[in-house]
């Protein structure tokens, strides 16, 4: 019997489909399916097979990382508490730990390994450096020993996963891809452990540290300085109105220039110098992979990068959606029939595609070797069963902005003419432009789609293009033409929402990262999210409206770190080592040698901090008011109202008798107006001798000493 693990529960179920496993077990899958064969094609000798020749399988799960490296605090007593002097942290027999709430089915998958009647293991977990990591984990961890083979597809179509199962790869094959995840795996774990304990303790507060979190950090924080240091200019242009046609000149600085430019054009004649036509076409945009589907319903709809996620998420499990943690805009060559059919019930289903025709170019999104562990994301066959509108309305729009995409990425081109027209006056160059559409293709198709949209998104470039042009000719004058000056002023760089973040994360340190490297960029499509997440939890950066803005903790983290700590170089230069090893080329303890030397020279670059550079990150805590005896501020506390200055005994409790007594909450409010001036209106004090309640004013009567005293001043009577 063959034991099958897939690293969520959804592929299992698909594998099992394609094999004819059916009959469900609590965290399995069990019965006999088409006969699995070796890498030489023969079916295996060593799997229990059936009359019918039909092998007999156990198709089992992980659920994402079930087995994780295990936190500091394993190593040791000492690591339970965080200090400086037991850092470096530098495990030298790695511990791992299953995670709490998976901790059933790793139990499952335990027993499974260790049953007598299976044969072999199959890691059928998604085909890349994670997906190998997963699966090494749980098998080491459980302590198999039994022969392990690998399937590798990138497709869940039913005739890829059995043209796999008739391929399957010696399990070994796949060590140094192991080696790599492993690797980046305990790179990450020392140098965040280290680093985040390290100025942690340094600062006296929590301060995580992370090669992709950081360095993210630092792209926020340099966006804020460009803005803050941001000095507006003036310019000018002089326009030319040219029977219809407006042509404006270069920048110009000073306004007094462009005026003199404005009369000299007025009493002169303008000739067409050159006269350039240029058919061009806009290609259909690629399919959503997870961080282009963030970044395009952060831009329509508003949604976070963690929302988009969870949303797409949940139209997964309702099969909706296919798996929407890819980092591929393509979908596999086996898929076009697929592909197809969900395109046809496409047209049908949503509603601005009543009416409309379009040819349909699906070749262009079909490319199996720029699929590694999943493919594009789109909508399934599940849509014909499913009432859109009975969907919750955030859950309809991200299918929908699936669908829309896997519409326009398979229809025509875009293509349209551009007229560049130069004219000369007064020896200065004046251009206009206008733009003609010859076919509307998949732009027809975005209309349609965004004008049944609430809030219209900002238009691009292209949308945004000069209209169509007058008929010009070269050598065509035109005399005393009509001017007038325009100003403008420089504009600061916008800050930073999810959808430019996100966009700046997929391209950070791209360029020094090797062609051939697994990832790219800052984090993964499955990461992102989280790690924006994980900034604004931890207060360094916040949220404005779509705006996300670095705190003065978040400034102040990136001013303290080290620069190779804030720079996605180091994940560039992780990458490609990376590559190196899972190609068999670069030696996994070399490169985990060079981690630990720079934990080491870390800790040892930071031995001690000022007075001054401890208070860094010290809460500014709001002023209630001045202290009545020496000025200074006073602050909330969780029980009282305290003098800032150590040396003053100011305080109001606020749980002081008087205000206990007359049943009255000493709020924030009352003591700002005891401080402010001495006394308050207090509404419904409670009389202890009468049982009643009054109105009155709450004096402060402070005589120095140790203890605040209060007193009441009732209205006088008319």
């Amino acid at each position: 019997m063959i034991l099958v693990i897939a690293e969520k529960p959804s592929v299992a179920q698909t594998i099992s489909a394609a094999l004819g496993v059916k009959n469900k077990k609590d965290g399995y899958i069990e019965g006999c399916g088409s006969p699995v064969a070796t890498s030489k094609g023969q079916r295996s000798l060593e799997a229990p097979t059936e009359p019918g020749g039909e092998t007999r399988y156990l198709i089992s799960w992980c659920v994402g990382h079930l087995v994780q490296l295990a936190d500091a605090a394993a190593y040791g007593e000492q690591y339970k508490k965080w200090s400086y002097d037991s850092l470096p942290i530098l495990p030298q027999k790695w511990q791992y730990t299953v995670s709490a709430d998976k901790g059933k089915q790793f139990k499952i998958l335990k027993e499974l390994m260790h049953r007598t009647d299976i044969s072999e293991v199959v890691n059928a977990c998604d085909a890349g450096r994670e997906g190998e990591l997963i699966f090494r984990f749980v098998y080491e961890v459980a302590g198999c020993k039994k022969p392990m083979r690998r399937l590798w597809i990138s497709s869940m179509e039913e005739s890829a996963i059995k043209a796999g199962f008739e391929n399957l790869k010696d399990g070994r094959d796949y060590d140094a891809l192991f080696a790599s995840a492993l690797c980046r795996a305990k790179a990450d774990w020392i140098i965040g452990i280290n680093a985040t304990r390290l100025f942690s303790c340094l600062y006296n507060r929590t301060l995580n540290v992370g090669r992709v979190q950081t360095p993210t950090l630092k792209m926020l924080v340099d966006r804020d300085a460009a803005i803050s240091t941001f000095k507006k200019e003036k310019y000018y242009h002089v326009r030319l109105d040219l029977s219809g046609a407006e042509a404006a000149s270069g920048k110009i600085c000073a306004a007094e220039e462009a005026k003199e430019l404005k009369a000299a054009c007025e009493a002169s004649r303008a000739v067409c110098t050159s006269l350039v036509r240029e058919k061009k076409t806009t290609a259909p945009p690629k399919l959503f992979d997870l961080t282009s589907l963030q970044r395009e319903a952060n831009r329509i709809y508003g949604y976070t990068a963690k929302q988009t996620l969870d949303l797409a998420q949940a139209l997964y499990e309702k099969k909706l959606l296919t798996y929407p943690r890819t980092d591929s805009v393509f979908l596999t060559d086996d898929m076009e029939e697929t592909a197809a059919k969900v395109i046809a019930l496409l047209c049908g289903k949503l509603p601005f595609m009543a009416g409309v025709e379009f040819s349909l170019e699906i070749a262009r999104v079909l490319n199996s070797k720029k699929v590694s562990d999943h493919h594009a994301i789109i909508p399934t066959m599940e849509l014909a069963k499913t009432d859109l509108a009975a969907l919750p309305e955030s859950e309809k729009n991200i299918l929908t902005l699936a669908g829309a995409r896997l519409l326009f990425a398979t229809a025509a081109p875009h293509s349209f003419e551009t007229v560049t027209a130069v004219f000369s006056c007064v020896g200065a160059d004046f251009t206009a432009r206008g733009k003609t559409v010859l076919a509307g293709g998949w732009k027809d198709l975005e209309r349609c789609y965004q004008a049944t949209l609430k809030n219209k998104p900002e238009a691009d470039d292209e949308n945004s293009a000069d209209g169509t042009l007058p008929e010009l000719a070269e050598g065509q004058s035109f005399d005393n033409p009509a001017a007038k000056v325009t100003e403008h002023d420089t504009t600061p760089p916008k800050p930073h929402n999810e959808a430019s973040l996100l966009s700046a994360m997929e391209r950070a340190g791209n360029e020094d990262t090797d062609p051939d490297a697994e990832r790219k960029g800052l984090g993964t499509p499955a990461t992102r999210a989280a790690v924006i997440e994980k900034l604004v939890s931890s207060g360094f950066v916040e949220r404005k409206g779509k705006q996300l803005i670095p705190t003065k903790d978040g400034n102040n983290l990136v001013c303290i770190l080290p620069d190779n700590l804030t720079s996605p170089k180091l994940t560039a230069e992780w990458e490609n080592n990376l590559t190196q090893i899972a190609k068999g080329a670069a030696d996994p303890s070399e490169f985990l040698s060079g981690i630990e030397a720079m934990a080491r020279e870390l800790v040892k670059s930071y031995p001690f901090l000022s007075d001054s550079d401890k208070e860094r990150f010290k809460t500014e805590k709001p002023e209630i008011g001045k202290c009545p005896r020496c000025g200074s501020p006073v602050h909330e506390g969780k029980k009282n109202y305290y003098c800032s200055n150590r040396n003053c005994a100011f305080v109001m409790w606020k749980n002081d008798r008087f205000f206990e007594d007359r049943k009255v909450a000493f709020s924030p409010k009352i003591a700002a107006a005891l401080l402010k001036s001495g006394k308050v209106k207090v509404k419904g004090l409670y009389s202890p001798k009468t049982g009643k309640t009054y109105d009155g004013t709450v004096i402060l009567a402070d005589t120095g000493g140790k203890y605040v005293n209060y007193k009441i001043e009732l209205p006088k009577k008319k």
